[in-house]
């Protein structure tokens, strides 16, 4: 009598639950990942109800921190380098620039001042003061 043996599948490895647990970790990741704008300096905005402006890469950003220093573009400079910076911009193209000042709310009022007037003394067309959104006290 001849029996018929069985033929044995081969293993095969199920890459559902790996590709699961993947797209999981994917989702966490990118969800728990926040998205710093001002990375390295801790300036806290004043809240405002104002329409937000886009930013573009015709504007000059200027950070003011809460003890007086001042940062363009990321980096600490003094006020006569900011000075120099900005006079190196000529009539036309800065009055098609936009002067972006991020100050903290705890600065100085008269270095905010000196600073928007070293804009406007360099000839830019726009100024504009960052601030974050209101809360809902509701």
């Amino acid at each position: 009598m001849g029996f018929r043996r069985k033929q044995q599948d081969s293993p095969r490895v199920d890459l559902t639950p790996m590709i699961d647990v993947v797209f999981l970790l994917l989702i966490f990741f990118m969800i728990s990942t926040t998205f710093i704008e001002r990375p390295g300096l801790n300036i806290d905005l004043p809240a405002a109800t104002a329409e937000q402006i886009q930013q573009t890469d015709k504007e000059v950003q200027v950070y003011l921190a809460a003890n007086g220093d001042i940062y363009l573009q990321r980096e600490q400079v003094s006020l006569d380098q900011l000075l120099a910076f900005l006079a190196s911009f000529s009539e036309p193209r800065a009055r098609k620039m936009t002067f972006l000042l991020m100050a903290d709310k705890a600065a100085l009022h008269g270095r905010v001042v000196q600073l928007m007037d070293a804009a406007k003394l360099a000839g830019f067309g726009q100024l504009a003061i960052a601030t974050d959104r209101k809360a809902d006290t509701e």
